[in-house]
């Protein structure tokens, strides 16, 4: 049923909603008005289906959440089920994730044959949601966060700076750019710029007005030039040689990256062997 009311929302006409879903178009008209019965209230404004009343808001954000979820969930169970050789799940910020996924599939999958490997990005809260909702045996996250039946260890750390395309004017400039000099109107704020925590750069912060959360759309537009924005060093080794990274003058501020591994995995020799050989590599 909410699955239905979803895809009637996201496409706005009973028809198409009817084809995505493998049903008739009747038989989808019928779930929605189950579905509004039993709430008592009309989900849509007018019989059109193209516009949500403002309890359908509502109803429609929650209700995507627990379809997302149940999908996720039936998948992971799936997976649980055919990893005849065990399953080992990573989750990790992308700045990070780019780095260590490669060898970390390579190790684990020449190490354990016929291991099934589950690897996503994700921003941290995600990484931690992950842990806390058992979608993830390990994780990778910026900063420390205790989570309940969760382990947090050390892995790295990295200096914040600039990041520009080569040949941008505060790259070529003879001394080290300071916050001021970054900061300016052409700067873009991102997630993980909240970590940052020195009092002149908080403070210029708050005039920014561009923030990018995901990590590819954000180089994408610093590669144009048109944009600069601060971000941790691990993340040069990622930036398309075009673009450069470099230390600001005034910004001592440092990137904590933690390895987090739940206590009681499904399979805990992999996960032990994972972490291990995750606490082994040298990011810096």
């Amino acid at each position: 049923m909410l699955r239905c009311f979803c895809v009637v929302a996201q496409t706005g006409n009973l028809s198409e909603a009817a084809d995505r879903l493998g049903r008739t178009q009747s038989a989808v008209s019928m779930t929605l008005k189950q579905f509004e019965d039993h709430l008592g209230k009309k989900l849509f404004v007018g019989e059109r289906k193209n516009h949500l009343s403002a309890l359908g808001e509502q109803v429609f954000e929650l209700s995507l959440k627990q379809v997302r979820q149940f999908d996720e969930t039936v998948q992971s169970i799936e997976a649980a089920a055919h990893a005849a050789n065990g399953l080992i799940r990573i989750a990790s910020v992308p700045s990070v994730a780019a780095l260590i996924f490669p060898s970390v599939l390579e190790h684990m999958t020449q190490c354990f044959p016929g291991v099934k490997v589950e690897l996503r990005d994700a921003d941290t809260r995600q990484v931690l949601d992950a842990l806390a909702d058992g979608k993830a045996d390990i994780g990778i996250a910026s900063g420390f966060h205790p989570v309940k039946g969760v382990k947090a260890y050390p892995f790295f750390e990295d200096q914040f700076g600039l990041v520009c395309t080569a040949d941008h004017p505060l790259n070529k400039m003879a001394d080290p750019p300071t916050v001021d000099e970054v900061v300016t109107p052409t700067f873009v704020r991102n997630a993980l710029c909240d970590l940052i925590e020195a009092q002149e750069y908080v403070e210029a912060l708050e005039g920014t007005n561009v923030t990018i959360h995901n990590t590819q759309s954000l180089i994408a537009m610093v590669a144009t030039g048109k944009w600069i924005t601060i971000l941790p060093q691990t993340v040069a080794r990622i930036i398309p040689e075009s673009m450069a990274f470099r230390t600001l003058s005034d910004l001592p501020d440092r990137r904590q990256v933690y390895l987090y591994v739940k206590e009681k995995p499904r399979f805990k020799a992999l996960a032990d062997a994972c972490s291990t050989f995750i606490l082994s590599s040298d990011l810096t």
